[in-house]
């Protein structure tokens, strides 16, 4: 039976195409311990995607404690963090020990400033996406008004010379 204190896991990002999406999509903050991207999943909460390689740690024993401290800070603040967001986090620096009040106050830092940068960046490529759909009506209607003819005329000629 699992622990009521444990982290469901709903909350995991476990597909690489979710990894991938979100390196592809996601905004980026960093910090002295940690680098966190985010990108909006869908979903009513939040999941954790975790990547910590062995070239910043050598050992398995280092390697596990960082995830066990991200997987912890993640469990504490879930509430406070931004919902439907997919966070991945990575440390920042090579061999720094971080405690876990710091890796909590980086993490709720900057999974707001990373979410903030997500939705500024899809506000400005909705806003780029409208105006280039507007530039392009008008182009089209700007055809469409050469094509015609004035009314009462025969298309190649001239209404003014007589």
């Amino acid at each position: 039976m699992r622990s009521p204190l444990g982290h469901p896991p709903h909350h995991r990002i476990r597909r690489q195409r979710d990894f991938d999406r979100a390196y592809r999509e996601g905004s980026r903050a960093k910090a002295r311990f940690l680098l966190v991207v985010a990108v909006e999943n869908g979903l009513g909460h939040s999941r954790l995607g975790l990547s910590v390689g062995r070239r910043i740690w050598r050992g398995a024993v280092q390697r596990n404690r960082v995830r066990r401290l991200f997987r912890e800070a993640f469990r504490l603040n879930f509430g406070a963090l931004p919902e439907g967001v997919d966070l991945v986090l990575i440390p920042a620096a090579p061999q720094i020990r971080p405690t876990l009040n710091e890796v909590s106050a980086e993490l709720l830092m900057l999974s707001h400033k990373a979410h903030g940068r997500f939705l500024e960046k899809r506000r400005a490529s909705e806003a780029a996406l409208a105006a280039e759909a507007a530039l392009g009506a008008e182009s089209a209607l700007g055809a469409e008004a050469a094509q015609d003819p004035l009314p009462g005329t025969q298309a190649g000629t001239n209404p003014e010379v007589t």
